[in-house]
């Protein structure tokens, strides 16, 4: 008991130093703090030690602390809406690919007779090629097959434009009487219709007729002069277009292999896959379309032919060669059919002429072209109209004719790639494992080893 009072004192003394210690390691902590917030003034906590101005720069005195704070402006970007930001993106990336198709749409225009040159060489060999891989079966080499079947596929088209340009020659004199015989009896239906057209009036219009082609000679001339450099033209791309049926039928697989080497290595696969399928889609539409067209030819131009219209083959080969135009090729052969039946034979003519050329059409849409073209080729009407009205307007006759075809390709083509990678796709997931695994894993049918039932 007595010895207790001196060892509470050296507990006291022992925790009185433990306490001194205490606060000298808390001065010493605060102080390397303070250091640290007046080396780096973004600190945390505490205020910023303002630096030094540099020489001849007045010093800005802090703001009193009375006076009002002032938020700080948010980021521009996070200040814009995201709907804003988003259609801004979608912008700009679409007067990029805008201008692309613009500058494209340029080169195209420029050198538009060799790339329609090359599209007819295409369209042909289309045609022709299922004749050379025949005629390559039965044994014949590869540059003998080319050369017959070119030879003959050529000579066929060569006879046919020249009987066309012999039945119209040949049916002109005819033509031109039975056209003034019309426009006479025009003239005297006229005077005796109820619309009150007197002669006088009739020869004034004539007459102003006759006025306006005098003085407009000299248009006239530029447009014969605009028109034989068409003919020019035209001659050339025939050339281009024979000398690359040739070489499509006879190298075209090597062409493709080129053309394939091009492509970057990571979308090779698929378009390899593509490529054989378009060529599919573009030989079964060749192939349908002329079907199609030589079967109207035929039955209109009988049409016209027992109901005594003049040029009755000329026409029926001009139906022919409208039909690879889509819906608009054959309204004008139509009314061209129907136009010369009404100045040569008369309003009931005509009629029939037009009930005819209806029908034709009416089984055409209906029948023949679902049963020959198939659906691997079949274009909604509305793309067609719209291709075609496109096609017309950049290249004229040739681009409304190749629009179709290339709607088809490209409608195979994009399916295709759409199929492929969606394939790639599910080919690189993760493979499943554990409840998912058995989940997906195949299940035997009946009757067979490991069927749980």
């Amino acid at each position: 008991m007595t010895k207790m009072p001196g060892w509470l004192d050296r507990l006291g003394a022992r925790l009185t130093h433990m306490g001194q210690r205490l606060e000298e390691r808390r001065a010493r902590k605060e102080a390397e703090e303070s250091e640290d917030l007046t080396a780096d003034p973004s600190g945390p906590a505490g205020p910023a030690v303002p630096a030094e101005p540099p020489p001849g720069v007045e010093s800005v005195p802090a703001p009193p602390s009375y006076a009002p704070a002032v938020a700080a402006r948010p980021d521009p970007v996070a200040a814009v809406p995201w709907g804003m930001r988003v259609a801004a993106e979608a912008s700009w990336r679409l007067l990029v690919l805008a201008g692309t198709l613009w500058v494209l749409m340029k080169v195209i225009s420029a050198v538009q007779l060799v790339i329609l040159a090359f599209v007819s060489a295409l369209l042909i060999t289309a045609l022709l090629q299922p004749t050379v891989a025949r005629l390559k079966r039965t044994g014949l080499p590869r540059g003998l097959a080319t050369a017959v079947t070119a030879i003959l596929g050529f000579a066929v088209l060569g006879l046919v434009g020249w009987f066309v340009v012999w039945q119209v020659m040949d049916n002109l004199d005819t033509l031109s009487a039975r056209v003034r015989d019309g426009i006479e009896e025009l003239k005297q239906w006229l005077l005796d219709s109820p619309f009150h057209v007197t002669e006088s009036q009739i020869n004034d219009i004539a007459s102003n007729l006759s006025e306006t082609i005098g003085t407009n000679t000299e248009e006239i001339t530029s447009a014969g002069l605009t028109g034989v450099t068409v003919i020019v033209e035209i001659m050339t791309g025939i050339l281009l277009a024979m000398f690359s049926t040739l070489f499509l039928l006879y190298d075209g697989r090597k062409v493709w292999q080129w053309v394939l080497g091009l492509v970057p290595a990571a979308a090779r696969p698929g378009v390899a896959g593509a490529g054989p399928r378009a060529w599919r889609t573009l030989t079964a539409y060749v192939r349908g379309t002329v079907i199609v067209a030589l079967i109207d030819a035929i039955f209109i131009g009988l049409g016209i032919y027992f109901l005594d219209v003049p040029m009755a083959v000329p026409l029926a080969v001009f139906i022919f060669l409208f039909a690879f135009i889509p819906l608009v090729g054959a309204v004008v052969s139509g009314a061209l059919a129907v136009v010369v039946a009404l100045v040569t034979q008369g309003v009931f003519t005509a009629l029939m002429v037009l009930v005819v050329v209806l029908a034709v059409q009416q089984i055409e849409g209906h029948v023949l072209q679902p049963f020959i073209l198939g659906r691997a080729v079949r274009v909604h009407p509305l793309a067609v109209v719209l291709a075609v009205a496109a096609g017309g307007l950049v290249a004229g006759i040739g681009g409304a004719v190749v629009a179709v075809p290339l709607v088809a390709v490209t409608n195979t083509v994009v399916g295709y790639l759409r199929a492929y990678s969606q394939e790639q796709a599910l080919r690189n997931l993760p493979k499943p494992h554990g409840a998912t695994a058995h989940a997906t894993a195949p299940t035997p049918p009946p009757g067979v080893p490991g069927d749980p039932e």
